[in-house]
């Protein structure tokens, strides 16, 4: 959805998502028991939110560095000139594009867009803001922000806790 169009979807539709949102693997008929619908019905929905833009893409979470492929990830603060007529729209839009940021925001506060970039590596973080990031016409400035450990994303947690093991209670 772009921020000037907006797609009304029905309550039902909305629990469809919310379930979706949480397991983009969860089957349509899975979802018609859930829900006491016709697996039809549902399925219908679906298809109805992937043509109207609603639904942009499935997606699974992984913890790559379990699955043997670290990463690093940094949010980086963007302070930016404004371009006449577009404000922050344009400058926003070349930053999206490059593949390493992951997520692009216009923010409140001190700064005007927050970038979630992905690397190998911090160097290659660090090269990214460097060469390509901080010389584009409009950036101000930038500060970078490593994230060092990840305990918590998108509602999944990434830490395994121990089980507790209790001590037998003899008499």
């Amino acid at each position: 959805m772009s921020g000037d169009a907006r797609e009304d979807c029905d309550p039902i539709t909305r629990r469809i998502l919310r379930i979706l949102e949480r397991d983009a693997l969860t089957d349509p008929a899975q979802i018609a028991i859930m829900l006491d619908l016709d697996v039809d019905d549902v399925r219908a929905r679906i298809d109805l939110t992937r043509r109207n833009g609603v639904v942009l893409r499935q997606k699974i979470v992984i913890d790559w560095e379990r699955a043997g492929e670290p990463f690093v990830v940094a949010l980086i603060e963007v302070k930016v000139t404004p371009q006449r007529e577009t404000g922050f729209d344009a400058i926003a839009e070349r930053i999206y594009r490059f593949p390493e940021a992951r997520s692009v925001y216009l923010v409140s506060g001190t700064y005007d867009l927050a970038v979630h970039v992905q690397g190998r590596t911090m160097q290659d973080i660090a090269t990214f803001v460097a060469s390509r990031l901080a010389p584009l016409e409009g950036v101000q400035s930038t500060v970078t922000h490593f994230m060092l450990r990840r305990y918590k994303e998108d509602g999944d947690i990434f830490v395994r806790t121990p089980p507790v093991e209790r001590l037998a209670i003899t008499p």
